[in-house]
């Protein structure tokens, strides 16, 4: 289990790596490339605290839970920062050196399509399909009648094991299942194979996803999802659906728990069962998007993959950001000015800002401090508002979700603002290690043993 991560260590993983280094980092690759059990999703935006963030996994492993690092970083925010995967990658390399890290992780091309997706073929070892723009597009009826011929003996009593009520399945809900989803799994197939093309099979992670829809996939819909990717032969190692309430950047979850749970579990059962009937990867396993901070699910999630002995992979992005601004104010001086600056900036270009984020973020303006009010804080005040913790009578999450997507703002103060990380980078790194070991990864690992 451990040879993937030890081996691209030891061979210094690189583009000036030898043919016959890079040779036995492909063939250690193919032989054990798999996700383990419990997977978490780093971003690390300005590519400065992966060693921080190593640690809080060197943590877990110290007290019996192994977690496999991924560090995930999407398009947008590349294209917003003006970096490149490569450099994720270097970062990554790094921290794993430095560290001493000698299991699995991995480097992750996030919500990749087919116009961006070479850019990221040299530089990841696990990709993120996209598919929520092809839902509800439909494919052409032979391919309909093909998909409903297939799966017709599902149709009747349709029962997923430990789901107690079964659905009566008709025909005309398998063409409508058919129809709304059979396109997108094609289009998932069509990416998978360009980059099995370019990297080989057996040497990268697969994830779908399509969490970003307006409506929850139902039981059934998942099972016959994943009964489409298995027929394209796509060796699915995690999936992403839509759950009921809101995933928005950086706050708890919105939503009804009650709801909430046994969604989950049901589509942990849903998987179990289509691993056996589709002969999908046996560590097939969820994967929550915008999972960072969801306190309040996090014990649901965690006794649920528990009462079911399930993995769970669980996608952050910008949460170190948000650490490393908490870090700038703590620090104080210009680095607590220059957090300052960034977020009396993002008022001022609030819709340019949030635009992109309507989806995923719900901002109450009128809890927004002004400039006015921000330029009395200090710098224990600013980041009491700033951190995640519910129960401190300064935490705003307005203010989080704001600073959450204004990471353009520092990406434009260039060295400036990176400058103050390496600066205070003591500080800082205490606030992401603390933040993903004792908010996150306490909160949903069995850490009793």
């Amino acid at each position: 289990m451990y040879a993937h991560g030890f081996f691209r260590d030891t061979v210094n993983h690189s583009v000036s790596m030898s043919p016959e280094s890079r040779n036995l980092n492909n063939h250690l690759n193919t032989c054990n490339m798999q996700l383990s059990k419990y997977s978490f999703g780093i971003g690390d935006r300005f590519a400065h605290q992966g060693e921080a963030q190593l640690r809080a996994f060197i943590m877990a492993a110290g007290e019996g839970v192994d977690i496999t690092p991924v560090w995930n970083k999407s398009n947008r925010e590349h294209l917003t920062v003006g970096s490149e995967p490569s450099g994720t990658r270097a970062a990554a390399d790094a921290a794993v050196r430095n560290s001493r890290w000698n299991r699995p992780w991995f480097v992750d091309a996030d919500h990749i399509n087919m116009s961006n997706v070479d850019r990221y073929i040299e530089s990841c070892d696990f990709f993120t399909i996209d598919v929520a723009d092809y839902i509800g597009k439909k494919a052409g009826d032979d391919k309909i009648r093909e998909f409903i011929e297939k799966f017709s003996g599902y149709t009747g009593e349709f029962r997923i094991p430990g789901i107690e009520r079964p659905v009566s399945l008709t025909p005309e809900m398998l063409q409508a299942t058919g129809e709304k989803f059979l396109y997108a799994a094609g289009q998932a197939a069509e990416l998978y194979r360009y980059i099995e093309s370019k990297k080989g099979r057996g040497n990268f992670i697969t994830e779908v996803s399509m969490d970003e829809v307006a409506t929850p996939q139902s039981p059934s819909e998942l099972f016959f999802i994943l009964g489409a990717l298995a027929s394209e032969n796509i060796p699915v190692d995690t999936i992403a659906p839509k759950f009921t309430g809101r995933f928005n950047k950086g706050v708890d979850y919105e939503g009804d728990i009650r709801q909430f749970a046994p969604e989950f579990e049901q589509d942990l059962l849903v998987i179990d069962h289509a691993i056996k009937e589709f002969g999908l990867p046996e560590n097939l396993k969820l994967s929550i998007h915008s999972g960072s901070d969801k306190f309040s699910i996090y014990p649901v999630m965690g006794g649920l993959i528990r009462k079911h002995d399930k993995g769970i992979h669980i996608k952050t992005a910008g949460t170190t950001w948000l650490e490393e601004m908490t870090g700038l104010a703590m620090a104080g001086g210009d680095a607590l000015a220059m957090a300052a600056e960034i977020y009396c900036e993002a008022l001022r270009r609030f819709d340019e800002l949030c635009g992109p984020y309507e989806a995923v973020i719900n901002i109450d303006r009128s809890r927004l401090p002004s400039e006015k009010e921000m330029s009395s804080w200090d710098g224990s005040r600013f980041a009491s508002a700033l951190r995640h913790d519910p129960g401190h009578p300064d935490y705003n999450p307005d203010i989080r979700q704001l600073v959450h997507v204004s990471y353009k703002i520092a990406a434009e103060k260039g060295d400036l603002f990176t400058g103050l990380l390496e600066k205070h980078r003591d500080i800082i790194g205490q606030e992401v290690t603390e933040n993903i070991y004792q908010r996150h990864f306490r909160r949903i690992f069995d850490f009793r043993k």
